[in-house]
């Protein structure tokens, strides 16, 4: 049996080695394609928090960014398991491109009701994320999210992450206190908010009660 199940396993990393060799080219080519995108939404959001300057702010949005492949088999059982817990995501930004297979879902805000977000064809799901959360001192709330488990077909979503640097300080921005308004969130080192993140399971936003005043 260990024999059969090393044998499975060398055949999966071998088949993924050469599957992440043909996308790789058309990963990238995504990345950098959306970037476009990315810089406009961002610039929008930060115009409603008086931020005229977006250059200025370019390197703490956007200074390092991650793509993923998510890939989630079919589970005969999916009510015995999720896809992915409840969780928001840490970076300021998510850009997510998911297949015609379905089953992520939004929690709605202040209930514990979950909301399907089907998928749209050519469509992009844009979620904000903690960082910006705390950066707007709560006027953009991260959004918690899951997605199910499939007992019909194999799913596929790629997200991009935008973040800061990790040695880079977040906390409300000086143009949103300017008017006097009280911080919400403390200033915190980025790569301790992604610390925390990892350490725990997919449980919540931990993160925003870590950066809470």
């Amino acid at each position: 049996l260990a024999e059969c199940i090393e044998h499975e396993l060398r055949y999966i990393v071998e088949k993924s080695d050469l599957y992440l060799a043909c996308y790789r080219n058309e990963t990238i080519e995504f990345m950098k394609k959306s970037e476009f995108v990315i810089k406009w939404l961002l610039k929008a959001l930060m115009q409603r928090l008086n931020v005229e300057d977006m250059e200025s702010k370019q390197s703490l949005l956007m200074g390092s960014k991650r793509i993923n492949l998510n890939y989630y088999p079919i589970c005969p059982n999916p009510e015995l398991t999720v896809g992915v817990g409840r969780h928001s995501d840490v970076s300021p930004l998510t850009f997510l491109l998911q297949d015609n297979i379905g089953g992520l879902f939004f929690r709605k805000m202040e209930t514990d009701s979950w909301i399907h977000v089907p998928p749209v064809n050519g469509s992009i799901v844009i979620n904000v994320g903690d960082a910006l959360q705390i950066m707007s001192n709560g006027k953009y709330k991260s959004v918690e999210h899951r997605v199910a488990a499939n007992g019909s077909n194999n799913r596929v979503s790629v997200p991009i992450f935008v973040n800061p640097r990790p040695d880079d300080i977040i906390g409300p921005l000086a143009e949103v206190l300017k008017n006097g308004e009280e911080a919400k969130y403390k200033q915190v080192l980025y790569s301790d908010c992604v610390k925390r993140f990892f350490r725990k399971g997919h449980d919540g936003k931990e993160t925003i009660d870590f950066a809470k005043i």
